[in-house]
């Protein structure tokens, strides 16, 4: 048997290929001597092992490529997996199936999320747990009953079902409302900046939940556009041909069916049998006394029955629903930790659109992923001059060094031996103006770090002034409010809605920088925040039963004035420290 004749047979069984091998070697030795017979055992044994060491290279290679693939989906938090799963040799599969049920839990963050979306539709819904810490604060097991409640009423009453046909129906006619109705509406419409509609928009789903209503949202120009449905089965987005649509623009304290109008104008009789078809309540920052009443339970009693509210809001008005008694025991029930309104709420309602989690993503992916250490630094001015100021950079760099959030640098450029193992830093600046992100990459550039540490400063955009109706603009600002709730320490501005949600998404209490006076720096230059929650900015101060003025924020232990606003209300734990 010749060379030629043993490859054509090189897939025989292993015992026809000794005997093989055997033959040929005789025949080999014959010809060419002992050193020819270990070349041709050398070449068959290649013959043989090749083929087999090709075929295994293409299954873990195939292999590798999804577990690639997985870890690098999974890079962003390789911490938190590390310190939940328990090495095979020590507890043998248990731990790869404890980080496969951490893995599902957190998904669902503690349960707040339902399961069962269309992942595609919306990639950030089940994947931003991958990219921030897991939550210290946990939701109740009741907050999970009532979302799941509440999604059941959603799908039953949403648009196009036959109880919100019915009621469309009863509003489009005009006449008053006898009794009650299958299902009872909030509309909210969109109105103002994006940061003031992100927690209005909370703060209407909470009185949704509260009265047992169901939320649609008003479309706007670019609701559906940044964010995914929160729902499942049927959507939050008021249909476009809702009767009412084409007066939402010119809804105000004087129109004839606004809450505070009629009852400045005793229109509104609480002992009537007959309810109006629908009532609009105009919370918006400029609201009047009669408006403010929104918040009296008599007045609250009065709506119940209402089966279409229609609402404009730009305020973050939780911390007065927490001094209306008669929601006090839901509230309790649904936050025991008081001060995490926002964080669960947030994190339930408003999930980035594929467009907006892609900017997210990326950016995240390309500048902030590798660092020890991520600090958010939110700059809002609000000032008609145009900047950058001096006195601004100023206090951001005595609040950040005083703090020791960031290294101070050494001004003598003392030679320093770079550590292989240095601790990164990475700054995320957000700023309409890119001048203070300029200034502090320069001095990290030009000057080392007293501590070693290496920062590296980064800002994903500069818009230079504020663009509300733009949609690439408000993509962009959601997704840098995103990328600050992603950072481990934050430090925000005085009375921007911008930095409240980036801190109550990412149950964050930030460092807040107050605003400034006369050009000159405040002494101390920023506070830490009591809690997460956002500041109301134009909470009421009025006492509904005694019917006079009072100061609401020292009435519950729970609801004080903000550290931004002095004339604010913000929601804290009853152990928050002042």
């Amino acid at each position: 048997m010749d060379l030629n004749s043993f490859t054509r047979r090189r897939s025989s069984k292993p015992e026809d290929i000794e005997q093989l091998l055997a033959q040929n070697s005789k025949m080999q030795a014959k010809r060419f001597g002992s050193n020819a017979i270990t070349f041709t055992k050398i070449f068959a044994y290649c013959l043989v092992v090749l083929p087999i060491l090709f075929v295994i290279s293409l299954i873990f290679r195939h292999s590798s490529d999804r577990t690639m693939g997985f870890a690098d989906a999974r890079v962003l938090e390789n911490r938190e997996v590390k310190q939940n799963v328990t090495p095979v040799g020590e507890g043998g599969m248990g731990g790869v199936l404890f980080q496969h049920a951490d893995r599902y839990n957190g998904k669902l963050l503690g349960g707040l999320l339902a399961d069962g979306f269309d992942e595609a539709a919306c990639a950030s819904r089940y994947s931003s747990f991958l990219y921030r810490k897991i939550s210290l604060h946990k939701p109740s097991s009741y907050l999970i009953s009532r979302l799941r409640s509440y999604e059941d009423l959603h799908k039953r009453c949403g648009p196009n079902t036959q109880s919100y046909n019915k009621a469309l129906e009863q509003l489009k006619s005009g006449k008053k409302i006898m009794g009650l109705t299958d299902c009872n509406y909030i509309v909210w419409i969109s109105f103002s900046g994006l940061g003031n509609r992100i927690l209005s928009l909370a703060s209407t789903f909470l009185y949704a939940l509260l009265t047992n209503r169901v939320l649609l949202v008003d479309q706007g120009k670019d609701m559906a556009d940044l964010f995914c449905e929160p729902f499942p089965d049927k959507s939050w987005l008021l249909p476009r041909d809702f009767p009412l649509i084409d007066q939402f623009d010119s809804l105000n304290q004087n129109s004839p069916n606004c809450h505070g109008n009629m009852l400045k104008n005793n229109v509104i009789n609480s002992s009537a049998m007959s309810k109006p078809s629908y009532i609009y309540l105009h919370l918006v920052h400029d609201y009047g006394d009669h408006d403010k009443l929104f918040f009296c339970d008599g007045d609250q009693s009065f709506l119940e029955n209402v089966p279409w509210l229609i609402m404009k809001t730009d305020n973050y008005y939780v911390p007065s629903l927490f001094l209306i008694p008669s929601f006090e025991t839901e509230l309790r029930n649904l936050f025991p930790e008081k001060a995490t309104v926002f964080h669960h709420l947030g994190r339930y309602l408003f999930h980035p659109s594929n467009h907006v989690w892609g900017l997210i993503t990326r950016y995240y992916r390309t500048y902030l992923a590798k660092a020890d250490e991520r600090i958010g630094i939110q700059i809002r001015i609000f000032d008609s001059r145009r900047g950058p100021f001096k006195h601004v950079m100023d206090q951001i760099l005595s609040c950040t060094l005083k703090e020791k959030l960031l290294p101070a640098v050494d001004m003598q450029d003392s030679v320093v031996n770079p550590s292989e193992n240095a601790k990164l830093k990475a700054v995320l600046v957000t700023s309409l103006l890119s001048g203070y992100s300029e200034d502090l990459r320069n001095m990290y550039w030009e000057h080392p770090t007293m501590t070693g540490e290496v920062v590296g400063v980064y800002q994903p955009s500069h818009e230079e002034f504020q663009q509300t109706e733009k949609q690439m603009h408000n993509r962009k600002a959601w997704a840098e409010m995103y990328l600050l709730s992603l950072t481990d320490v934050l430090v925000t501005s005085a009375w921007s809605t911008f930095g409240y949600v980036a801190q109550g998404l990412g149950g964050l209490r930030p460092w807040i920088l107050y605003k400034t006076e006369n050009d000159t720096v405040p002494d101390p230059p920023c506070h830490r925040a009591m809690s997460m929650e956002p500041c109301f900015h134009a909470p009421p101060f009025y006492d509904c039963k005694a019917k006079k003025g009072i100061d609401t924020g020292i009435l519950v232990p729970h609801v004080r004035h903000c550290e931004d606003i002095s004339w604010g209300l913000k929601v804290v734990d009853d152990h928050d420290d002042l």
